[in-house]
């Protein structure tokens, strides 16, 4: 999910440097949106794997 959100990032730069101020706009919202799931989901397992007693590394 995090490559998804960088993809949707470089896209909205791209789009900006060429003028698209809709398309970047919208891809800057699709990135953002991405990227909090993203950090949600990883502190829910960090969390969970912790309690699950796995191995430590």
């Amino acid at each position: 999910m995090l490559r998804w959100s960088l993809a949707f990032l470089i896209l909205a730069l791209i789009a900006g440097v060429l003028g698209f101020a809709g398309l970047e706009g919208t891809l800057m919202q699709f990135a953002k949106i991405l990227f909090f799931v993203f950090l949600i989901l990883f502190v829910i397992s960090l969390i969970f794997g912790r309690r699950a007693g796995g191995p430590v590394v």
